[in-house]
């Protein structure tokens, strides 16, 4: 399994402000039994705080309200701050602060967005990092795609993961030969979030270029799951 080295947290003003309001504002508002049932709906990946989404959302618009825009050195700071911090609700507001500012990182970000998807994982964060945050970097650098030919070879599951997902909001920009090539690729894993990998990124395909799918659908349905067909297939 590939190891997940720590990363250096670099210096930044805004990372240090954004750090001290967020840790106050949302220790404050914990609920300690909505957060029991929070862990174990989420298979005890973390503690949690106990904040439901509006709550965080609310409070995360009081923590950055008069901030100025992040630049790639900001987001860093304060994506791996966030990470260090044990309650999952400090990793949800640093993927929505990526998603916002994932234009104003560069191909660079690559390695700490990986950093992020194999620390900690599960589907809560590495799907919106995938989604949002490596499709992101992706779309605006497409030489980034060899290095997602090598993710989708990773046995980290996770990393093979955002990779059938990182293209998963690109609709007509979408490089099919990629997407069917991947989930060719991983067919046979025995995984359950890889086979329904498979199958939620060939759906959302499918909304654009719904033929292609089907094609490629019973082309590989001997090669596909059962769980990757019907999720693939669903609203055809």
């Amino acid at each position: 399994m590939s190891v997940t080295v720590p990363r250096r947290v670099p210096p930044s003003a805004l990372a240090d402000t954004v750090l001290e309001r967020l840790v106050t504002g949302y220790a404050a508002a914990a609920d300690p039994e909505r957060s029991a049932q929070m862990r174990a709906y989420m298979k005890d990946v973390a503690p949690f705080l106990g904040l439901t989404s509006p709550v965080r959302r609310e409070l995360s618009r009081t923590v950055l309200a008069g901030t100025p825009l992040p630049d790639e050195n900001d987001c860093t700071a304060i994506a791996l701050r966030c990470w260090e911090l044990p309650e999952r609700e400090y990793a949800y507001f640093a993927v929505d602060y990526l998603r916002r500012h994932v234009k104003r990182c560069t191909s660079g970000f690559l390695p700490v967005a990986r950093h992020l998807v194999t620390t900690r994982p599960w589907w809560d964060t590495v799907d919106a990092l995938a989604a949002h945050v490596v499709g992101g970097l992706v779309a605006a650098d497409p030489a980034l795609r060899r290095d997602m030919d090598a993710w989708i070879e990773d046995e980290n599951l996770w990393v093979a993961r955002t990779a059938l997902l990182h293209q998963l909001r690109h609709k007509s920009a979408t490089d099919t030969e990629r997407l069917f090539a991947y989930c060719a690729r991983q067919s046979g894993h025995p995984d359950f979030f890889i086979r329904k990998a498979i199958g939620w990124c060939l759906r959302e395909y499918a909304k654009t270029d719904p033929a292609a799918v089907r094609a490629f659908v019973e082309r590989e349905r001997g090669r596909l799951s059962p769980l990757s067909v019907r999720e693939a297939l669903k609203n055809l």
